[in-house]
């Protein structure tokens, strides 16, 4: 692919535009720009044109605008996805099948990785249940809690399912959760686990079904409301943790949490975001969290659920 050097130049031009913080023109560049038929992404050691794609891209997450009405369901399923096309296709053609009649999917696409935005702007075609985001941004640059919170914040539904792209399900498995939620519990996962005090809070035990200290990212059902409230820590730019540190959060202020499996119909593939990340990056920023989990909620033993 070929670049007019009028569209590079302009790239150029944004990229001083940012550096004396004159952001109006930035914005202004980024749409001449776009004009042009290109889409600047941003780098940590520049910028990167791309041929602007089919659909429209957001430069990041605070530019999203959204039709609420576009989800008018009682549920809504929030998925962030960074790429990894063959695992979004079986995550999402899984959930098309099997997800309950009154749910719809919202999905994020970060940088359109692997074309996985194109992937998801052709399903969302034929597929009215399912609504796609595109932002510019990767998932490392806009931050896992960001993201999700992002999501929640945009979905009018009165709950919402944070789930991985590595949870396949098999069968409507969001409903028995959803079946869970009563009285004091505001959230309901698949898997979930104690914090483990003779570790002094520095590890966590599975202890199988019932009340929790923390639900685990990989599938869980959230009133929204609650969720909206009382959202991840913006600063956990990565996964790992950040469900644990949500949900000690959660349990602070009253909530009740529950880990249910019992005949769930999902099963976990290969967890990419822990087992092909950046190894320097995912210790250094599960590090970080886990700092503050300690800092903010190791000894307060009166937020934990019954020992069992």
């Amino acid at each position: 692919m070929t670049i007019p050097k009028e569209v590079t130049d302009l790239a150029e031009q944004r990229i001083q535009a940012r550096a004396s913080k004159d952001f109006a023109l930035s914005d202004q560049l980024r749409d001449k720009i776009a004009e042009l038929g290109f889409v600047i992404k941003d780098k940590p050691d520049g910028y990167e044109l791309l041929e602007k794609p089919p659909f429209e891209v957001f430069e990041n997450l605070a530019s999203i605008k959204l039709d609420s009405n576009l989800l008018s369901k009682r549920i809504t399923i929030c998925l962030l996805v960074d790429g990894w096309l063959a695992d979004t296709k079986e995550c999402l053609e899984a959930l098309l099948k099997f997800m309950p009649k009154d749910a719809s999917i919202l999905a994020l696409d970060l940088g359109n990785i692997d074309a996985v935005g194109n992937y998801l702007a052709d399903t969302q075609k034929s597929n009215e249940n399912l609504v796609v985001v595109h932002i510019s941004q990767t998932l490392e640059q806009a931050g896992w809690a960001n993201s999700i919170n992002k999501l929640i914040e945009l979905n009018p539904a009165e709950f919402s399912v944070v789930m991985d792209l590595s949870s396949i399900m098999s069968a409507d498995a969001i409903t028995p959760l959803m079946d869970q939620i009563k009285g004091e519990i505001v959230a309901v996962g698949w898997k979930g686990s104690l914090v483990n005090l003779d570790d002094q809070w520095r590890s966590v035990e599975d202890k199988g079904d019932g009340e929790v200290d923390i639900l685990l990212g990989y599938l869980f059902v959230i009133k929204t409301k609650i969720a909206q409230e009382i959202p991840a820590n913006s600063k956990a730019k990565f996964y790992r943790n950040a469900d644990l540190e949500w949900s000690l959060e959660l349990r602070s202020k009253g909530h009740k949490l529950v880990a249910f499996s019992k005949d769930l119909a999902v099963e976990q593939k290969r967890h990419h975001g822990y087992h092909d990340s950046d190894i320097e990056y995912r210790e250094k920023e599960s590090k970080k969290t886990y700092d503050r989990i300690l800092q903010n909620y190791r000894g307060k033993t009166q937020i934990l659920s019954p020992r069992r």
